[in-house]
Formats: structure tokens, sequence, C-alpha cells
């Protein structure tokens, strides 16, 4: 049995983990907020920027921690197009679960079936991309953490959404990322404590790339598009900056008349 260390790094990664964790839950909650307050095309833009905000949180915060998983006896290797897939699982299950409640009219059904529907999706994202993992040996897991780490990915994911559709005030958000950043850390590191790696040592090579090669350079690229989303979120104005500027801008054109 090898051993396993999930955090080779030291407190490195899992905290810029839930760093990553945290920034994409916060973009995601001002999206939705930006969306339900819409209509029309700008509704559906901001749900998408919330959708990939989400996705990319979570998936980065997946693969960040993954760099400071290491196992004794055997070198790791990631399956590219696997981990794409898990990406893009990621995407796509938040979006759809986004995209129920934003635009649903019984919201307490839309939110039951899209926490549902984005927690299954975000524990999908997280076991596709142990299945891109290669190594010598065979990987096993423990059922019960298993099924915790799905529950957790569920409650979690149905609490984001509540939160985009009850939280409005910047500083509510905030508290809600941090707790949201903490609920998904918690069901990945389940999902790890449930890893158990029986070690074949062999000398053949691996296939796959390194996660310096590879998983790296994506979660920086990915990192460095939640940054400049949270810019652009910053500084675009909300409904009611637009609406109060309507209004100022009324006498002026009145008395202009």
């Amino acid at each position: 049995m090898g051993h396993l260390d999930h955090a080779a790094f030291g407190w490195l990664t899992p905290l810029l983990s839930y760093v990553m964790a945290c920034i994409g839950a916060a973009l995601g909650l001002r999206c939705t907020v930006r969306a339900l307050a819409a209509s029309g095309r700008s509704r559906r833009n901001w749900l998408f920027t919330a959708a990939s905000a989400i996705g990319t949180g979570i998936w980065t915060m997946h693969f960040v921690a993954m760099l400071g998983f290491r196992v004794s006896g055997t070198d790791i290797r990631y399956d590219v197009p696997l981990t794409i897939l898990s990406l893009l699982v990621a995407m796509v299950v938040v979006c759809a679960g986004v995209f129920a409640v934003g635009y649903s009219r019984d919201r307490n059904r839309a939110l039951l079936l899209g926490g549902l529907t984005t927690g299954l999706g975000v524990a999908s994202m997280h076991y596709l991309g142990m299945a891109a993992v290669r190594l010598h040996g065979h990987v096993r897991y423990d059922p019960v953490l298993v099924g915790l780490s799905v529950l957790i990915a569920v409650v979690a994911a149905t609490a984001a959404l509540w939160a985009g559709l009850n939280i409005k005030s910047p500083l509510a958000v905030t508290v809600a990322s941090l707790v949201m950043g903490a609920a998904v850390s918690s069901m990945h590191y389940t999902g790890m404590f449930a890893v158990g790696v029986q070690v074949n040592p062999a000398d053949d090579a691996l296939p796959g790339a390194t996660a310096m090669q590879f998983i790296f350079p994506l979660a920086v690229g990915l990192g460095s598009y939640l940054f400049i989303t949270s810019a652009f979120v910053a500084l675009s104005p909300t409904a009611d900056e637009r609406e109060a500027s309507a209004s100022a801008q009324r006498p002026v054109e009145s008395a202009a008349h």
C-alpha cells in the first residue's frame, strides 16, 4: 500500500485551492444577483458568466489541490483528454443548475432539481479528474467516504443556488462564499481520503502529462480568468446604479426641451 500525501507542499495547496473556490463562488453569486435583476439577453449573459465562474472555481480548486497529491513508490501522470472532460462536465452541470434557477417560475422545485443535478455533476467532475490519474498501481475507494463526498457536493450546490436567489448584499455574498468554499474543499478532501493505492513498482514510463506540465499552466490560466472576470463584474454598474443614472438624466433632458 502506497503512502498518500494530500499536501506535499504543506498548507500552500489546500489554502490556495480554498481561495480559488471562494473566488469562484463569490463571482458566481454576484453574477447571479445581477442576472435576477436583468432580463432578456442580459440575464442570459450574466447567468453564463455565473456558471463559468462557479465551474472554473470548482475545477481549479480540485486541481490546485491535486498539485499537492503524492503517492510513495510511484510517479503520477494525468490523462489530458479526461482532465479536459472533467472541466467541461463542471461547466455544463453548473450551467444547467444556474439556468434552472434563473429561469424557472417554481423556484423551490428548480432549487432542489438544480442542486441535485449540479451536486452530482461536481462529484462527477471530481471522480473524472481522479480517473485521469495514471500511476504504477491500482486505485481503490472507500464507498462510505465516496457517498459522503457526493452528499456534501449536493448540499453545497443546493446552498450555492439558494444563496444566489436570496443573498443580495456584498457582505452577505462574501460570507456565503467563504462557507461555500469550505464546503467545496471539504467535498474534495473527503473524496481524496476515500482513496487507497496499491502500488506495483515498475520501470516503464507512465502515459500522460505531469501536474507541472499540464495541470499547473491550465490552473493558472483559469485562475487568471477568474480574476479578470472579477474586475469586470466589480466595474460593471448594477441595475440600481443604472436606474439611478437614468433618473438623474431625465430632469436634464426635460429642462433641455
